[in-house]
């Protein structure tokens, strides 16, 4: 399901009059029958509220007094979310005369007493918050509102926003139907609340509420699947400046290229624009390259093989992002860890909605095309996954037929598109005029039916050093520098920078000096590692003659800890 929860208002949405309307009574009975949740907010006091509404059982939580107060009928907790008031601006309140509707933290009144409690509150000197619902005017702490209520609530069940639909009919539902990934207006809603929302319900108050339910029963909104533009996710812009855009939901994208060519860059920046719009993330990183991402938090090391229990414990906190790191596992055993890993974040997705993404680097020794046990393991739909590879024909066709979303970088993209459609059977039709320019990509949506055009990728806003992490403490494989000396007696293989390192700091002095000579440090800098400041500034030490050796051993192993060594 792409909906868990329904998050309504009551006033004017589900009741008229302070009575809940029948239909809407039998719909949320309807909705916890087919495994989704309800919570209820609403500006009135919790007291009332309980006075008032007798099935109050079938909500999970109530969002009383704006946001400030949380409810849970199951156990009759209650919450408060914000201290109460200042007794001196409740005395000024009154002191003025002013009708006054005192809750646990919320105050209340109504027009036309709105410039008296602004007078009060710049008397007092106090910073508080005024909400307009209809007539009815609401002064509460700053920072509270229903938004940071259903928040709370929906933490509570393990969900987020994205997982919500909100329906609403008033000036104080803004705040959360517009955090809900989906926003519903009744019929007889405010102007500002029908703007907002994705579509307008045909009848209205109590008999919209069940209308939408129906409709949510039915076919999970299907209607709304890609087609909600706060949503979508843009991932670069065409020639003529239009964006090219991505649903958050349903689809699955594929990155490739060759080695070197880009791909991380432009997963990150896809990694970023997710994050900025609170989407859960999953990262299962093989080699490091994401661990300097800002906002993710990196499980695994050399050191320590990361299990499938830490990766979920993780994953419970809505507002946590984790990067996967993969260099305490052995390369032949990734595709089994994988295997175990993915059934659990399927299970997961099903029971919470998230993680919302999946990003898959390295995805060809994930999932690769001899598993025999493939079919088995990934779903009819795999679902909101990015996949990062350097050899697309090395993946399973199956994965690859899942894809939506190809995004071709380096100087082939017609043969990496090209891999792409034999291993699925579909035809790549190559526009004429189309090749490789610098700084762009070239998209395909292969089942769209339309041929592949060139995009300038939305770039990245985070600075990170690529692959920093990798070269750090990865292995670099066919890349490793290797010390062999003058008459090749040595053999001794760096994978990587932590390894150099310690490997120059026990040589012999005439196979240091002998790479010294001939540039070889700054070469592999440059070349393997891909850093040009380290290169450069290896160029010089090695150009120096009035150092002694020993003097170039400490600068260059000083360069390498300064730039990558990073703490544990």
């Amino acid at each position: 399901m792409r909906y868990l929860a329904l998050v309504t208002d009551y006033d004017g949405t589900i009741a008229i009059d302070g009575r809940m309307a029948d239909a809407a009574v039998t719909s949320i009975e309807r909705l916890h029958l087919s495994g989704r949740r309800a919570i209820l907010v609403t500006g009135r006091r919790l007291e009332d509220v309980l006075a008032i509404l007798p099935h109050i059982h079938l909500f999970d939580y109530v969002v009383a007094e704006n946001g400030a107060v949380i409810y849970e009928p199951r156990t009759r907790r209650e919450t408060l979310l914000a201290n109460p008031l200042p007794l001196e601006f409740i005395e000024r309140l009154k002191a003025l005369g002013i009708p006054l509707d005192i809750g646990r933290v919320v105050v209340a009144t109504w027009l036309p007493h709105h410039n008296a409690v602004l007078q009060a509150i710049q008397e007092t000197g106090l910073e508080l918050h005024v909400i307009f619902n209809r007539a009815t005017v609401m002064v509460l702490p700053t920072g509270v509102n229903k938004a940071t209520g259903m928040i709370y609530a929906l933490r509570k069940l393990g969900l987020s926003p994205h997982e919500a639909v909100g329906i609403g009919d008033a000036e104080n539902d803004h705040s959360f139907l517009d955090r809900c990934e989906c926003a519903v207006a009744v019929a007889n809603a405010a102007p500002s609340i029908r703007k907002l929302a994705a579509f307008v319900t045909k009848r209205e108050a109590g008999q919209g509420v069940a209308e939408l339910i129906d409709e949510l029963i039915a076919d999970d909104l299907s209607r709304t699947h890609g087609r909600l533009d706060k949503n979508l996710i843009t991932i670069g812009t065409r020639a003529d400046g239009t964006a090219v855009t991505v649903s958050p939901y349903g689809i699955n994208i594929l990155i490739a290229g060759r080695s070197g060519s880009g791909k991380s860059t432009i997963a990150s920046a896809v990694i970023e624009r997710l994050m900025e719009r609170t989407y859960q993330l999953c990262i299962v990183d093989p080699e490091g390259d994401y661990a300097t991402l800002p906002e993710v938090c990196t499980i695994g090391n050399r050191r320590h093989a990361v299990t499938v229990t830490e990766v979920l414990a993780f994953l419970e906190d809505t507002r946590v992002n984790i990067n996967v790191n993969l260099l305490g596992i052995p390369l032949a055993d990734r595709p089994l860890f994988f295997a175990q890993l993915l059934p659990n974040l399927q299970a997961m997705r099903t029971r919470t909605g998230r993680p919302h993404w999946i990003v898959l680097d390295e995805a060809h020794h994930m999932i690769p095309a001899e598993w025999s046990h493939l079919d088995n393991l990934l779903p009819h739909k795999l679902g909101e996954t990015v996949l990062v590879t350097v050899h697309p024909d090395h993946l399973a066709p199956l994965a690859l037929s899942l894809v939506d979303v190809v995004i071709a970088v380096g100087q082939s993209p017609r043969d990496t598109l090209k891999q792409v459609g034999d291993a699925i059977g579909q035809t790549l039709e190559w526009p004429e005029g189309l090749s490789y320019q610098r700084r762009k990509v070239v998209v395909w949506f292969p089942h769209r039916g339309e041929p592949p055009f060139s995009m300038d990728a939305a770039p990245g806003r985070a600075e990170r050093l690529r692959h920093r992490r990798k070269y750090a403490e990865g292995d670099m494989r066919s890349h490793s520098f290797y010390f062999r000396g003058p008459r090749g007696r040595q053999n001794l293989k760096a994978q990587n920078l932590i390894v150099f390192s310690q490997i120059a700091e026990g040589i012999d002095e005439e196979t240091w000096l002998f790479h010294l000579r001939r540039g070889d440090y700054s070469r592999w800098f440059r070349e393997a590692v891909k850093d040009k400041y380290m290169a450069d500034q290896a160029e010089r030490i090695e150009q120096r003659q009035d150092l002694q050796p020993a003097e170039t051993r400490k600068l260059i192993r000083s360069l390498i800890d300064a730039r990558y060594t990073l703490p544990e």
